[in-house]
């Protein structure tokens, strides 16, 4: 590092506004939602890697996604639920910069997974006799190096950012976790062109995905609609509405909270930390739901082994 820093350890905030008497609740409420993802996202990660028959293109894109949800949660909420339960907010130096690796690393890989899953579902639509010639494992396993490599690459770029500032004073970071921004804001030097570099570099990666799942969903729609005015229609639409509850919670609480911060607008620092957990937790919660245990491959996989599960015992 270049510059020199005092602090040797920063506090993880959370709700800086939540009375005293409501953390238990926080925490308990942090504590299932923790559960509920691990439970589910582990769930589909271990049937997707141990059945043969999932080794599928789709179920590969579902695993890498239960598996980036499955990591952020177990690097992020653990911390912000001692500092509730146990007032333990203390994380070090160090491991606040490591945690905001994962934080800025993870984020973006999530907006690329679910684009290559739109990317899936308009092949397969689409254009569903070439669908095994230009989607095979082969193409999504280089499609994912790829994107583990660009999110690895902005990941680095961001923490290197909030490394290379120096912090000498205040030490309470306003959020659930450690991520540029609200780390950034307590240097003792002038942290703008940080904050904005970052914004920016975030906005492209995230608006730049949601750009691409926009138009391949319109293109399925319109190809669903023009071909198929009958239950195939409406089952397609009901799949898109579904997905877009993922994808909506995913991109707008975020975009509102780019927008805010930027602007520094934001009224209430709580209500800043409350659509931070919206879009980041939410999605982790409802996507094994969403996009793989309404699959029917894997529901019934899942079934199968619950039935034998209970005929031995």
């Amino acid at each position: 590092m270049a510059n020199q820093s005092y602090v040797k350890e920063f506090i993880l905030f959370g709700f800086p506004g939540l009375q005293e008497k409501f953390f238990p609740v926080v925490s308990l409420t942090f504590f299932c939602v923790y559960n509920v993802s691990v439970c589910a996202n582990a769930t589909v990660l271990v049937l997707i890697v141990l059945r043969s028959h999932l080794h599928q293109p789709m179920y590969m894109i579902i695993a890498n996604l239960a598996f980036s949800d499955l990591l952020f949660d177990t690097i992020t909420l653990p911390k912000i639920i001692c500092r509730y339960w146990f007032g333990d907010g203390f994380i070090p130096y160090n491991l606040c910069f490591f945690q905001m690796f994962f934080v800025h690393l993870l984020s973006p890989l999530d907006s690329f997974i679910i684009l290559l899953m739109a990317v899936d579902r308009y092949v397969a639509i689409c254009n569903p006799l070439r669908y095994h010639n230009i989607i095979s494992n082969k193409v999504i396993a280089i499609l994912f190096s790829f994107c583990w490599l660009m999110a690895a690459i902005i990941s680095l770029t961001v923490m290197s950012f909030g490394m290379q500032l120096t912090y000498c004073g205040p030490n309470m970071v306003k959020n659930i976790y450690c991520a540029v921004t609200p780390v950034g804001v307590l240097s003792c030097a002038d942290s703008l062109w940080t904050r904005k570099t970052s914004y920016y570099i975030g906005l492209i990666a995230h608006m730049g995905s949601l750009s691409f799942i926009i138009f391949s969903y319109i293109i399925i729609l319109v190809k669903v609609y023009s071909t198929a005015r009958n239950e195939n229609w409406q089952k397609a639409l009901y799949t898109c509405v579904t997905h877009w509850f993922v994808i909506v919670i995913h991109f707008v609480p975020r975009l509102v909270v780019y927008s805010y911060d930027q602007a520094q607008l934001m009224p209430n620092a709580d209500i800043n930390v409350l659509l931070i957990c919206l879009y980041t937790y939410v999605p982790h919660v409802s996507s094994p739901i969403v996009f793989c245990l309404r699959t029917e491959e894997i529901k019934k996989t899942l079934i199968k082994i619950l039935r034998k599960q209970t005929i031995t015992l």
